[in-house]
């Protein structure tokens, strides 16, 4: 059980992160498109970056496609034997 928990967790982060670089670049104006650029800072920076709002969206995000992963784990529809074929590795069952 224990497996099953710290396995779930570790996908679950690796696919927060993935979604988090996902999500960063929704919604950003730049100082230079606000036409406010602060001196001594890149034109490109965020003039707001709305991080809080993005760190939400990043975990409902998550929360859903590791759901929909999970089901379709439970289905049967993922499981190693066919990620295995899908990447090119030898079939080693036979």
């Amino acid at each position: 059980m224990i497996y099953t928990l710290s396995t779930a967790f570790a996908i679950y982060f690796v696919i927060w992160w993935i979604m988090l670089f996902v999500t960063l670049p929704f919604g950003v104006r730049t100082q230079e498109d606000e036409g406010e650029t602060v001196p001594g800072t890149d034109p490109g920076a965020p003039a707001l970056a709305r991080i809080a709002a993005k760190l939400i969206w990043t975990t409902v995000l998550s929360a859903v496609f590791f759901a929909a992963a999970w089901l379709a784990y439970d289905a049967g529809y993922l499981d190693v034997d066919w990620l295995s074929h899908v990447m090119g590795f030898p079939d080693f069952h036979n």
